[in-house]
């Protein structure tokens, strides 16, 4: 009877070692977010590219500026640059981005050309794109919520209803996949697990959706009783939300860490560094890292 019982308490012991385990913090051992730089008005939608350099947005002095991985120097990378918003790198290193001040999609080849992908649909302006990630097909989906901008002509959008969307892998076809949003903001996906996580940042909510093969979205269930602007997600299938710093979530929806950020809000985070395992994060004037146990998914690392 002892021998049963202590056979259990192991068992048990071990069980409660793999619990704890699983809920452990993606955080290297003792790291702290270090300060970049907080010389701008408001950081937005980093972008890693395949060498772990992060893109980011200045977006009320409209421009995009370039985090350099090795030298953890920042420099201009583009001025006038639509008022960018949320970014993302496809594989050829054209950089995505959603251009605010036209309601427009860019792609910004790497000589820095720009290419007017979408301005619209069905006739009427979007309301905005703001976020966007791309699928293992080169198809994006974006959210398209409504912001009124000061430097805007327009007082109110053409369209009535604020959804996420999907761009076919040619590029050329445009379709609604998910609505009953008020404001959509972040969204990213996983290829390998086929899901997209789409935060509705005034209903303070982010919910999780199916990726079919044909790209439609199913099974929409709520992931997390918080809002977000940007999001990520790691090599685990952890979430990472932003707002009051960036809480962290395992794939079943239990928060794991929450990382504090000393300022007002944290606008949006990535994973960049030659290894993909440091944590980008933008936060209202600044721009932190952070070295990570995990490592991003983009460029599977």
């Amino acid at each position: 009877m002892k021998k049963y019982l202590l056979i259990l308490s192991v068992c048990s012991l071990h069980l409660l070692t793999v619990s704890c385990e699983k809920h452990t913090s993606p955080v290297k051992d003792g790291a702290k977010p270090e300060l970049i730089s907080d010389e701008f008005i408001f950081t937005e939608g980093p972008a890693s590219d395949k060498e772990g350099n992060v893109y980011f947005t200045d977006q009320p002095n409209n421009q995009i500026l370039k985090w350099d991985a090795k030298s953890n120097s920042i420099s201009v990378y583009m001025k006038d640059a639509g008022r960018s918003n949320g970014m993302y790198f496809d594989d050829d290193q054209n950089l995505w981005t959603c251009a605010d001040e036209n309601f427009q999609l860019w792609k910004i080849s790497p000589d820095k050309e720009v290419s007017v992908v979408l301005d619209g649909h069905e006739n009427k302006a979007f309301n905005g794109p703001n976020d966007l990630w791309m699928d293992e097909k080169g198809g994006f989906y974006f959210t398209d919520p409504y912001y009124q901008r000061e430097y805007w002509e327009r007082k109110s959008p053409e369209m009535e209803k604020r959804k996420v969307y999907y761009l076919s892998p040619d590029h050329k076809t445009v379709t609604p996949v998910a609505e009953g949003f008020v404001l959509p903001n972040g969204i990213i996906g996983s290829s390998k697990d086929q899901v997209l996580y789409v935060s509705d940042v005034s209903k303070e909510k982010v919910y999780k959706y199916q990726i079919q093969d044909n790209g439609t979205l199913t099974d929409k269930e709520l992931f997390a009783d918080m809002g977000s602007d940007g999001m990520t997600l790691d090599n685990e299938g952890n979430l990472y939300v932003t707002g009051d710093g960036v809480v962290v979530f395992d794939k079943e929806g239990n928060k794991i860490d929450h990382i504090q950020i000393d300022k007002d809000w944290t606008g949006n985070v990535t994973f960049g560094g030659a290894n993909e395992d440091i944590l980008f994060i933008t936060a209202s004037d600044a721009v932190y890292k952070l070295p990570m146990k995990t490592h991003g998914i983009r460029w599977n690392h």
